[in-house]
């Protein structure tokens, strides 16, 4: 997977701060927090990864799905619709 390696540092920051998030998670339960606050910090870390899933699935299609060089017009507009109903769906 030649795109996770072309952007390992940015990858490598969301799943450090995701890991952050889920420490967080874990110390409100150890420490009872209150069940809006650990509601909040799940949601936090779930937008978080799904975020990180958007962005690896995005370059994927992008890099191994559609070939934009080899192909134009037509294709090109199909590889951009993937990609807009992919994001509605992490939205």
């Amino acid at each position: 997977m030649g795109h996770t390696i072309r952007d390992k540092q940015k990858l490598l920051n969301r799943v450090r701060r995701i890991r952050g998030q889920v420490d967080a998670i874990e110390r409100a339960l150890t420490e009872e927090s209150d069940c809006i606050q650990v509601l909040q910090q799940i949601t936090s870390c779930r937008g978080a990864m799904t975020g990180l899933l958007a962005v690896v699935l995005e370059d994927h299609i992008r890099t191994h799905l559609v070939d934009a060089d080899a192909h134009s017009g037509e294709h090109s507009d199909a590889k951009e619709q993937l990609i807009d109903v992919v994001r509605s769906y992490f939205k």
